[in-house]
C-alpha cells in the first residue's frame, strides 16, 4: 500500500485548484457512499483530487485508481479494511468500472466498514452493467457534464462569472463585467473546442477522437457485456448520426444498413446516450409514454460534431446541439410541435441573426434564440447566454 500512498500524495500535490467545477458544491461529500459519474474526459479525476487538497486531511484520506497494478493481486475490500484499521476515513476510488466485480466490493465495504466514507468515479454507463450488487439504496449519485460556456470563460479568461436561472437568462440579465469583452468571439471557439477541460491541448481533436474510440470500442461493450464486435456497429452508428445530426431515427433502414436487430437498436441508442456521446430528444408525453418516442438524435455536444464531421458541421445543427446540451443539465427539455424545443412550458426556436418571429408569432411563452447577437430584446435571446445555465 505504500506505493499507492506515495502516488496519491504526488497527484494531490500537483493538481491545480485555480478553478473548481460548479458541481463540487452540489455534492454531499460527507455521505458514506458517493458516486460521481460522467463521460470520459469531463474532469472527474481532477475534481476528486481538488476536493482532497482543499477540504480533506491528506493523511486520513486515500485516492486510488481501480486499474492500478496493485489490484492485480489485492482486493479492493482488503485495501479498504487495512486503510480503515490504520485510521483512514475517506477512500476515493477513480475509474471504478475498471475493477471487475466492483459493485459487490463496494457493497461489502459499505456494509462491513461503516466508519469509512467512500467516493468513487466511473463512466456514466455503469448503471447498464448486467448483474452485480444493487447500490441504489446506499449511494448518492451525481452526473457530471462537460464544461458550460460560463465555465469555459472562467477557465480560459480567468473570470468569476455566476450561474443564471432560466428566467434570468430569458430576461437578458446575463452580463460579463469586462469592458470591451466580445462574447461571440469566445463563443465560436467554445463551440469547436471548449466542452472538455483538456481544451488547452494542442492536439485537442486527436485526443477527443481517441476518447470517442475508447468509449465505443471498449467501454460500452465491456459494461454492457457485449461482444467486442459490437463496438464496430456502435462506432458506425455514431458516425451515421454525426453526418446527419439532428438525426431522425429510421429504424428499418438502420437495422438493414448496420445489420442490427429491431430489438437491439434501442439499446444501442441508450448505450451511446448514457456514455455521453449522443442526446435523445423525445416528444413531450406523460406517464408510461414518456420515453416511448424519440423525435431527434443529437450529438452530446458541439465539440463532437467538429471532431467527427467530414466537413464543417451545419451551423444550424451546431446551434441546436448547443442549446440542447446546456438546457438538459438542469431542465427537462422535449421537442415542440411549433418550434425546436420546449423547456419548462416555454417554446424556443433556434436560428441565426436573421431568424424571424413568423413561426411562433401566435404562440404564448415563446422565444427566438439567435446566434451572432450580443444582447437580448423582448423575446429575442442571444444563444450564448444559455451557456450560463450551469
Amino acid at each position: 500500500m505504500e506505493t499507492l500512498v506515495r502516488t496519491y500524495k504526488h497527484l494531490v500535490n500537483i493538481v491545480n485548484t485555480d478553478f473548481v467545477r460548479y458541481i463540487h458544491d452540489e455534492i454531499a461529500w460527507g455521505s458514506r457512499l458517493v458516486a460521481i459519474l460522467g463521460a470520459r474526459g469531463v474532469g472527474k479525476t481532477t475534481l476528486i483530487l481538488q476536493h482532497i487538497k482543499l477540504h480533506d486531511n491528506i493523511d486520513d484520506s486515500l485516492f486510488v485508481t481501480a486499474d492500478d497494478f496493485y489490484f492485480s493481486s489485492h482486493r479492493l475490500y482488503d485495501l479498504a479494511l487495512e486503510f480503515s484499521q490504520n485510521g483512514g476515513k475517506n477512500l476515493y476510488i477513480d475509474e471504478i468500472h475498471k475493477y471487475d466485480g466492483w459493485s459487490m466490493e463496494i457493497k461489502n465495504i459499505y456494509d462491513k466498514i461503516p466508519d469509512l466514507k467512500v467516493v468513487y468515479t466511473g463512466s456514466s454507463v455503469l448503471d447498464l452493467e448486467k448483474g452485480g450488487a444493487d447500490l441504489s439504496r446506499r449511494k448518492l449519485e451525481y452526473l457530471m457534464p462537460g464544461l458550460s460556456f460560463r465555465e469555459y470563460l472562467n477557465i480560459s479568461r480567468k473570470m468569476n462569472l455566476p450561474v443564471y436561472s432560466l428566467d434570468e437568462i430569458l430576461d437578458g440579465k446575463v452580463t460579463i463585467p469586462q469592458d470591451g469583452f466580445k462574447p461571440l468571439l469566445h463563443f465560436k471557439e467554445y463551440l469547436k473546442k471548449g466542452y472538455y477541460p483538456f481544451f488547452t491541448d494542442n492536439e485537442y481533436f486527436m485526443r477527443l477522437r481517441g476518447v470517442l474510440k475508447q468509449v465505443v470500442e471498449t467501454d460500452i461493450p465491456t459494461f454492457a457485456k457485449m461482444q467486442v464486435a459490437t463496438g464496430y456497429k456502435l462506432k458506425k452508428l455514431l458516425y451515421v448520426i454525426a453526418q446527419s445530426s439532428p438525426f431522425k431515427p429510421n429504424n428499418a433502414k438502420l437495422e438493414r444498413d448496420l445489420q442490427i436487430s429491431r430489438n437491439t437498436l434501442p439499446d444501442y441508442f441508450e448505450y451511446l446516450e448514457k456514455a455521453g456521446l449522443i442526446a435523445l430528444l423525445r416528444e413531450k408525453a406523460f406517464g408510461i409514454k414518456l420515453l416511448e418516442k424519440v423525435e431527434k438524435v443529437y450529438l452530446n455536444n458541439t465539440n463532437i460534431a467538429y471532431a467527427l464531421s467530414e466537413n464543417t458541421p451545419d451551423i444550424g445543427t451546431v446551434r441546436e446541439t448547443f442549446f440542447f446540451s446546456m438546457m438538459r443539465v438542469k431542465y427537462f427539455i422535449s421537442s415542440s410541435e411549433v418550434a425546436d424545443f420546449e423547456v419548462e412550458g416555454k417554446v424556443f426556436e433556434i436560428g441565426g441573426k436573421s431568424k424571424s418571429q413568423k413561426q411562433i408569432k401566435d404562440v404564448a411563452n415563446s422565444y427566438i434564440v439567435k446566434d451572432d447577437i450580443e444582447y437580448a430584446f423582448q423575446n429575442i435571446i442571444p444563444l450564448w447566454m444559455f451557456g450560463f445555465a450551469y
